[in-house]
């Protein structure tokens, strides 16, 4: 398939406005949510989506999340950024790396996709780990859409939450977590897109969700200036405390050892004992906070993007009596930081020796003045240019230009090659690959630029759950 250009692209997106509207889902929303046991017809009720999961794989559905596991032996060389924005439109980027004739490392942004994904303001995207398949959107018309990243086609709709969505995670491949100012969570079971589980307990909006890196419980803070912990195993809530305070924003760290509530512009962490070890202030209002490893694999900073229209680096020291640091920043845009994330990354061949890593970490963010910015982070470590008070100053490796788009939520998946690498470990993928590059190629509707629903047979879907399914065994 030839690239479409941006121009070109943005034209399509207003012919689409008017030739294709989008799709009235006939979901209707469902109260009450019996307990996951008890599979009958009234728990599906909230959804509608295409394809119907086969009977045979009904029989093997988990009814809780399974602990997170990596099993892509390398991290992938490319990636794919899909941005949301506040003019309901979806960006959808291809990223990639190369070495110039002077063996300097490139990156490159190639447009895959703009349209219209929902009829109000898009508020959260989230993509599933290991493979990056599904994407998922969630707006302020309250519906969560499903996508399939692959095929680049429409799944359908979830219709349970009766508010804004506010924040969609993937713990797992196989499981979504939803956030609403409905004042409540959802579990869905990635496969039929069933709700698992609906987490009451928040009074008021739920702003944020973190899940712990071992998949096994989350943090989530709302209007009600409270922070609960959920036990994700069981599907229920087991702690909570308030805060004083309305938290916008809780994040754990790398290794699960501590986590962050930002509010306003100020940080505070805390231990797992809800200890509070740190607090500082930003010189500026904050809108996303992520910690990252450096690519010493070892060092762990936390990055936050707020209204100062930067993403400051900061130091987070395990002692209480070292305060917080900003060693560096991430400069380019021109408006303040709306979101941030992260993904490790494989560099060229050519690249690796004794001198060159093998592999990278890319900070992509996003911004209200239109820009999709990626950086990356090695530049941290390297000789790079210093900026005011010692503090080093990094530039975008690679950009992208909306042209005036108010982007509001970004989120990172694996390229293709991620897909080929981590199936490999059953050899089945390369021939599925080829099929889903003819569908996708004799589409007439377009992909996602028709707007249309992606209907697959039966035979491939059960036949991919069941390779999926072995991987996830293997690895187990």
């Amino acid at each position: 398939m030839v690239a479409p250009t941006t121009e070109a692209l943005h034209k399509h997106v207003k012919r689409a406005r008017i030739e294709d509207p989008l799709p009235k889902l006939k979901a209707t929303r469902f109260k009450g949510l019996p307990p996951p046991n008890k599979q009958n017809a009234k728990s599906k009720e909230n959804v509608q989506v295409e394809p119907t999961p086969s009977s045979k794989s009904k029989g093997k559905q988990k009814e809780e999340p399974s602990h997170a596991t990596n099993t892509v032996s390398s991290p992938p060389r490319k990636f794919k950024i899909v941005a949301g924005s506040y003019e309901k439109l979806l960006y959808g980027l291809e990223g990639s790396t190369s070495l110039s004739d002077s063996k300097e490392l490139q990156f490159t942004l190639k447009p895959m996709f703009i349209f219209p994904a929902h009829v109000s303001c898009i508020k959260a995207v989230a993509a599933s780990p290991s493979g990056g398949k599904w994407l998922a959107t969630g707006s302020a018309d309250e519906i969560i859409k499903v996508w399939d990243l692959r095929r680049k086609k429409e799944i359908g709709g979830l219709m349970h939450h009766e508010g804004s969505i506010t924040h969609l995670h993937f713990p797992s491949r196989s499981h979504l977590l939803s956030a609403s100012e409905d004042g409540t969570l959802c579990l869905f079971h990635a496969r039929d897109w069933r709700v698992l589980r609906a987490l009451k307990g928040h009074k008021g909006r739920v702003n944020c969700i973190a899940v712990h890196p071992s998949g096994k419980l989350a943090l989530s803070v709302g209007r009600d200036r409270t922070l609960r912990m959920w036990d994700l195993m069981r599907g229920k809530g087991c702690a909570s405390t308030k805060l004083g305070k309305e938290g916008e924003i809780v994040r754990w760290s790398t290794d699960g050892s501590r986590f962050i509530v930002l509010c306003g512009s100020t940080i505070d962490v805390y231990d797992t004992a809800m200890t509070l070890v740190h607090t500082t202030a930003h010189p500026s209002r904050l809108h996303d906070a992520k910690f990252s490893l450096l690519t010493d694999g070892k060092t762990e900073v936390l990055l936050i993007g707020a209204e100062d229209k930067m993403v400051s680096i900061y130091d987070v020291p395990s002692d209480p009596e070292h305060p917080l640091k900003i060693i560096g920043r991430m400069v380019g845009h021109t408006n303040r930081i709306k979101a941030i994330e992260t993904l490790t990354i494989s560099l060229p061949s050519e690249h690796d020796n004794d001198s060159n890593p093998k592999s990278t970490i890319i900070v992509c963010t996003v911004s209200s003045d239109g820009k999709i910015n990626v950086y990356d982070l090695a530049a941290l470590v390297s000789d790079g240019s210093k900026g005011s008070k010692g503090i080093a100053e990094i530039h975008p490796a690679t950009e992208y230009d909306t042209k005036g788009t108010r982007l509001t939520c970004v989120t990172l998946a694996e390229g293709d090659d991620g897909i080929s690498a981590q199936s490999s470990l059953n050899g089945k993928r390369k021939r599925d690959e080829d099929e889903e590059g003819e569908d996708v190629e004799d589409n007439d509707g377009g992909g996602w630029g028709g707007i249309q629903k992606g209907v697959e047979s039966g035979e491939e879907e059960e036949q991919e759950e069941e390779e999926e399914e072995e991987i996830e065994q293997e690895s187990d």
